[in-house]
């Protein structure tokens, strides 16, 4: 491989996309804008897309993508000794003033640091130098629930939305006279964690006593998670750049509203992207519109689609302009005639929902707030409707969990799937219910977050137990995702800067955990499998997401007590309830 083939494939890229925005570097701040993973998957999220389309709304401001080689690619370019790239000028990543990481993904963390190589600088933040190697920003979803695994690797963590953190990065570059002064001002800022300027202490028995911060340096308090406060004038984030190299190929984009109010307690964003926003109307319409010559179908992106008040209308504008809508996945609070009509008219026939569990019990413990008897209901109206496809995503390993919950889950999909029989017969096509089976890791910044995760040998035996009870279901299809690699996710998501070791060592032995693991001598079962409420400090502790610890214990109690905490929206509907049932 030479340096003109990689820049002959950026070209090639380039030629085949729609919506990207070249400009001549001249005076302009630079920022090489980095998602590490492969193209395809890459420009297929929209928080890459935004972050993008921010950066380059300032006109002092270019910003150019670069992503993770393919397999045989890398290997080639690493070979060859040939440096990162970026896509829109094909120059090295070096050069740039700022190197900043959108990180959606644990998967993707040994992939930062892959890039980080590839480009020619350190991977570690102590070892670059200023004014010689660009100021490494990580930012994304994940970083701001636990940045703790990656922060020796940063020189900044941006923790929060990007329509708060790229204005203010940017303005803060302008003004400072050097990488010290740059790092003490950002410090002070709200959303961003400077992790040099705070020191983990530790007790004897291993877990953390605190952070101790310099305040000179930003690090007197935790750091308080940046978020927009209102949508209103505010441009939803939408899909940039169209290309027919992507995961969704031809399909836009669009957050419709960002939250949600059903506070699941193993859910990490519907805590962490409160309170629920809706974005205008008007521009979600127009952005549509403007991007109907390049795609012919439109993702609604959002965590509670229906708590946008005019939901119906937008559904029906879109479909007007001739897209055919597909939701991310859908509440049951979410369906009525209305809504399902508007989804299959435009072509849409498979539909997503979430039981997670398959009794109501467990549904209670885990705050899912409607019954298998709603679940039914809806199904009826989903099938009945047209909609051919049911995707489910379940859980297992959640707190009080029997097995009389796996065979509960196995009951409520047998009868989805006779629903589903009994429309579809008569129509002489029969469809499919295919359900997604994943460990529970508890995560920051939830109720959970304190449990220990269950044992992998006591999973597996559920996931086996699982598969068994489904077996004989036809047109229904269960895949339950490893033990050992949500293992290694939760190891991830619960640690703290002492398994940075491990993700160095990830990244240079090809992808080995286990042996990551056993070589760098790091305790994994001290961070997956203990119980932390005694904690005096947790590692996400250094960013304060807006939600009490004591809120999260309340949650944590009612759900041993098998009690609901009802939306807005529920209790409403209870209020209604109450004079009939008494």
């Amino acid at each position: 491989m030479k340096a003109q083939d990689l820049r002959d494939r950026a070209r090639a890229t380039l030629a085949r996309e729609a919506g990207v925005l070249v400009k001549p570097h001249g005076q302009r701040l630079r920022v090489a804008l980095a998602f590490p993973n492969t193209y395809t998957i890459g420009m297929s999220n929209l928080g890459f897309q935004t972050v993008y389309r921010l950066f380059n709304e300032m006109d002092d401001v270019v910003c150019e993508r670069v992503f993770l080689p393919p397999r045989q690619e890398l290997q080639a370019q690493q070979a060859a000794g040939l440096k990162l790239l970026t896509i829109e000028s094909q120059t090295p990543v070096k050069e740039f003033d700022v190197f900043a990481f959108s990180v959606s993904f644990e998967w993707d963390y040994p992939n930062v640091l892959t890039m980080l190589r590839l480009a020619g600088l350190p991977i570690y933040a102590a070892e670059r130098q200023q004014g010689r190697d660009p100021l490494v920003v990580l930012g994304g979803a994940v970083t701001f629930v636990n940045p703790e695994p990656l922060a020796l690797f940063a020189d900044v963590v941006a923790a929060g939305e990007g329509e708060v953190l790229v204005p203010m990065l940017v303005q803060k570059i302008r003004e400072a006279t050097g990488r010290a002064s740059l790092l003490e001002s950002l410090g002070h800022e709200r959303g961003f964690y400077i992790p040099s300027a705070w020191t983990p202490e530790y007790a004897p028995d291993g877990t953390l006593r605190g952070m101790v911060g310099d305040p000179a340096r930003g690090g007197a308090a935790p750091v308080r998670k940046a978020a927009v406060k209102t949508t209103e004038r505010l441009d939803p984030p939408h899909t940039q750049i169209f290309t027919p190299d992507t995961e969704l190929g031809s399909r836009f984009l669009i957050e419709v509203v960002r939250g949600c109010a059903n506070l699941c307690r193993f859910c990490w964003a519907g805590y962490n992207y409160l309170p629920v926003r809706a974005f205008e109307t008007g521009r979600i319409l127009a952005l549509a519109e403007a991007a109907r010559p390049y795609a012919n179908r439109v993702g609604l992106v959002s965590i509670a689609l229906c708590d946008h008040p005019e939901i119906e209308l937008i559904l029906e504008r879109l479909a007007g302009m001739g897209y055919s809508i597909s939701p991310a996945s859908l509440r049951l609070d979410d369906l009525n005639e209305r809504i399902v009509r508007r989804l299959v008219d435009s072509g849409e026939r498979g539909v997503t929902i979430a039981p997670e569990a398959g009794s109501d019990r467990l549904r209670r413990v885990i705050n899912k707030t409607f019954t298998n008897e709603e679940i039914l209901d809806k199904a009826n109206l989903l099938f009945a409707n047209g909609v051919e496809n049911l995707k489910l995503y379940f859980m297992i390993g959640l707190p009080t969990e029997t097995d009389e919950d796996l065979v509960a889950m196995r009951d409520l999909t047998a009868r989805l799937r006779g629903i589903m029989l009994d429309h579809q017969r008569t129509r002489g096509r029969i469809g499919r219910i295919v359900a997604s089976v994943n460990p529970l890791i508890p995560k920051p910044g939830t109720a959970y977050q304190w449990l220990p995760m269950e044992d992998p040998a006591i999973t597996d035996r559920k996931a086996k137990r699982l598969k068994k009870l489904v077996a004989d279901l036809d047109n229904v299809y269960f895949t339950v995702k490893s033990e050992r690699h949500s293992y290694y996710q939760a190891l991830m998501s619960l640690g703290d800067r002492r398994v940075a070791p491990v993700i160095d060592m990830v990244e240079r032995n090809g992808g080995n955990w286990r042996e990551a693991v056993e070589a760098t001598g790091v305790d994994a079962g001290f961070y997956i499998f203990r119980d932390r409420s005694r904690d005096a400090f947790l590692p996400w502790d250094v960013i304060d997401a807006g939600m009490k610890d004591a809120f999260f214990r309340s949650e944590f109690d009612k759900g041993m007590r098998e009690e609901w905490t009802l939306p807005p929206k529920r209790q409403q509907e209870n209020a209604k309830l109450l004079p009939i049932v008494s």
